[in-house]
């Protein structure tokens, strides 16, 4: 029975598609194209990286939070959306997991330089710099003392990426670069003399010197290896969606609430970073 009443509907929709003269494949795509440029089911989830603090990081609750995840929750909840945050495990599949509609955005310290055609991108909210940081007792006080050193950078990261495609001369220089899963790995393998250098976001780097590892003789060097910017990234096309969370992102710095959220985090320097408009 269940075999005639499917056969039945097949039918009826392909006699419908050929009297609206739309293919299967447009038909289907049609309602994908549309699902992607909506909350689905009123749920707004964001994508970020768990080991990206003070912007997205596991508290010592075991919850979830940050600068970043604050701001994703008060859009949401401006919009009368449920609030989700998904954390990508593999910061390599970030890509894979927006395209395939497993996530709205990704919110998560997200460098908007070198990725501009990869993604639709939120107008960018916060001005970032990829610093070094090495022990203050290390003799190594700008990147051109990292010759024949040791130095540590997360994988997928912009870091990464500021090295292999704008600064290969000096990575060159270089006795080994080691792509680390999380930063806290990299802190202590340069406690411990595992490395002699981390590039990280200025953000992570203070989070780490300040808290996690503020009784460790750390510094940063003066001169960063880049400046770059955050924004939001959709799925490449989804300007609908990357209009109302924009909209409502500017709301929130036009009534404080961005300053407010940017307070909890200022001994992170994340008040002096904000791109106010």
């Amino acid at each position: 029975m269940m075999k005639k009443i499917l056969l039945i509907l097949t039918i009826i929709l392909a006699a419908s598609l050929m009297i609206c003269g739309v293919s299967a494949g447009g038909f289907f795509d049609f309602f994908e194209d549309t699902a992607s440029d909506n909350v689905d089911d009123g749920k707004f989830v964001v994508g970020f990286n768990p080991e990206f603090p003070p912007f997205t990081y596991k508290d010592d609750n075991g919850n979830y939070t940050g600068f970043d995840l604050e701001l994703a929750q008060e859009v949401a909840r401006r919009n009368n959306w449920t609030f989700v945050a998904q954390p990508i495990i593999d910061w390599n599949s970030k890509e894979v997991e927006l395209n395939s509609n497993e996530i709205d955005c990704i919110w998560s310290e997200f460098t908007i330089d070198g990725r501009e055609s990869n993604y639709t991108w939120s107008d960018p909210y916060f001005n970032n710099s990829q610093v070094i940081v090495v022990k203050s007792d290390s003799g190594i006080n700008a990147p051109s003392d990292l010759k024949g050193k040791n130095v540590e950078v997360q994988e997928g990261s912009s870091a990464l990426h500021c090295l292999e495609e704008h600064n290969e001369s000096l990575k060159n220089t270089f006795a080994q670069l080691t792509q680390i899963k999380e930063y806290n790995t990299g802190f202590m393998d340069l406690e411990s003399g595992v490395c002699d250098a981390v590039i990280a976001d200025v953000g992570i780097a203070n989070y780490h010197i300040d808290g996690k590892f503020n009784s460790y003789n750390f510094k940063i060097l003066d001169e960063p290896l880049t400046y770059e910017q955050y924004g939001i990234g959709f799925k490449k096309g989804n300007t609908e969606l990357k209009d109302q969370v924009q909209k409502t992102l500017d709301e929130m710095f036009k009534d404080g609430t961005v300053d407010k959220i940017a307070q909890k985090y200022s001994d992170y320097g994340i008040p002096q970073g904000l791109m106010r408009k």
